[in-house]
């Protein structure tokens, strides 16, 4: 995914020189990922609001949230067209545009209209948006990376977490300010509208052959379909792929479903509930900054295997959990717990075998899939067990992911 970047990393000046030249560019794509991670947090903290103004139950909710899944698999698949078509300045463009549209429609339609048909609709709507956006900011990540000569990838994804804790941060004020969600979905989109569009004039351009070259190798999507499955089969990258289950369940399940289960659940004020979420994506983005170096000091598995372990001590604190304080402690826990599943993932998917890309693409479509379609799965088991009881699937994926740990491993060094 890294192509793009491909044609400008000719002999490349020092790394600290390299850095200064494409701050600009890096700094962009920082505020577009932040962007990101500011767009899924919108509508989660502000759910129960959501779920009493259509007047449905969880379960609706939960397939009501199917729609960010089939909207996002659909714009993971089409990216790499709209890339080609576009170009990258004015992809990216439409892609802010699309999730704005749609955090509007969630909020027209849910608090304005009442209408569940047109709150689905939106959330297709930006799911599509955030599918395409997703892969169009780490195509840019990857291509400044190579540019800069240094590992930028965990500092950008660390600034989507960052725009999660502002998002949250922005719902827990609009509800304790008592302003209805669909003005709050307003101003987020106004939000994400000037700051993408202010960001996105700093991105690289490539020239039209490198793009066209670029997107010249890319196989029809039933195609790549087909590939990942096969080389799915592949055992090692098959735990890889569970442990970025596991992690991306925890995630995708947090961003919809621990507001609303703080509040029914625990008890706590839309306000309060709205503050939990906050507390697990402070959490999360500071267990990434801090991962980095500490991977580098005891590896990978033996973080994946702390790191999971206290996602299930999380969970478990947070289902059983009484006193609000004890219940806090379980959502620090339940974020370190997921936090670092899907970049170390990665980098072991990278490592594992021939073809580091397509590798990598293959797991990155399972962790995808965990984050996108876990929360109606979710939603749908709650209205049988309860939505506290419910998260007990994610502790499960979780301790399965402690026991696959070992195969993010890194290979051995074969010497010539």
């Amino acid at each position: 995914m890294n192509v793009h970047g491909a044609g400008r990393v000719q002999p490349q000046p020092q790394p600290q020189q390299s850095l200064v030249r494409v701050a600009p560019w890096r700094n962009a794509i920082m505020v577009l990922f932040a962007l990101g991670g500011i767009a899924l947090s919108t509508w989660g903290p502000r759910l129960p609001s959501i779920r009493d103004s259509l007047g449905v139950g969880d379960g609706v909710i939960g397939l009501a949230l199917a729609g960010v899944t089939v909207g996002s698999i659909t714009g993971l698949g089409l990216s790499a067209a709209w890339l080609a078509r576009f170009g990258p300045v004015a992809a990216m463009r439409g892609a802010v545009v699309v999730i704005v549209a749609g955090i509007v429609l969630i909020g027209a339609g849910a608090g304005l209209a009442g209408s569940l048909p047109a709150t689905v609709i939106g959330f297709i709507v930006v799911g599509f948006g955030v599918g395409a956006f997703d892969v169009m900011i780490n195509v840019q990540g990857a291509a400044v990376e190579a540019a800069a000569g240094r590992t930028l990838m965990p500092l950008l994804h660390a600034a989507w977490s960052a725009g999660a804790v502002v998002g949250s941060a922005i719902a827990a004020g609009a509800a304790a300010l008592r302003i209805d969600f669909q003005w709050q979905f307003l101003g987020e989109a106004l939000l994400i509208a000037v700051a993408g569009l202010a960001a996105t004039r700093f991105l690289h351009v490539p020239a039209k052959a490198e793009v066209a070259a670029a997107v010249e190798d890319v196989p029809p999507l039933p195609v790549r379909v087909g590939r990942a499955a096969r080389r799915l089969l592949d055992p090692r990258l098959l735990l890889i792929g569970l442990v970025m289950f596991g992690a991306e369940l925890g995630e995708g399940t947090a961003n919809s479903w621990l507001s609303l289960s703080a509040r029914d659940g625990h008890g706590q004020t839309e306000t309060a509930a709205a503050l939990f979420f906050t507390v697990f994506a402070v959490s999360e983005t500071a267990a990434r900054v801090a991962g980095g170096p500490l991977v580098d000091r005891i590896g990978r598995v033996r973080m994946i295997r702390i790191t999971t372990a206290l996602g299930v001590l999380g969970l478990v604190v947070f289902v059983l959990g009484a006193p609000t304080w004890l219940v806090l402690v379980g959502v620090v826990l339940w974020a370190f717990g997921v936090s670092m599943g899907f970049p170390l993932g990665m980098s072991a998917a990278a490592d594992s075998g021939a073809d580091a890309a397509a590798r990598v693409s293959a797991v990155a479509s399972i962790g995808y899939l965990a984050n996108l379609a876990g929360p109606p799965v979710i939603g749908a088991l709650s209205e049988s067990v309860g939505l506290l009881n419910a998260f007990w699937l994610v502790a499960a994926f979780l301790a399965a992911a402690f026991l696959a740990a070992g195969a993010l491993r890194p290979r051995p060094v074969v010497g010539p």
